[in-house]
């Protein structure tokens, strides 16, 4: 299953390596893929959701809505 979040913040490549990262320690997280120009992270795996955005909030962004 993916799930996209929307992430506003995202400007630039260190902005999508640092959510990767952070997105990838999480269990369950198959694939993580950040696209700049939409500013959107989309998630695989069964992964909480809880725990994604706490990973994209602990590389420093915000999830819209």
């Amino acid at each position: 299953m993916t799930t996209t979040y929307s992430v506003p913040a995202i400007s630039c490549d260190h902005c999508k390596h640092a959510i990767e990262s952070e997105v990838a320690k999480v269990t369950g997280v198959d694939r993580v893929e950040v696209d700049v120009a939409s500013k959107t992270v989309a998630v695989d795996g069964s992964a909480d959701d809880a725990a994604i955005r706490a990973a994209i909030d602990e590389a420093g962004y915000d999830v819209a809505g």
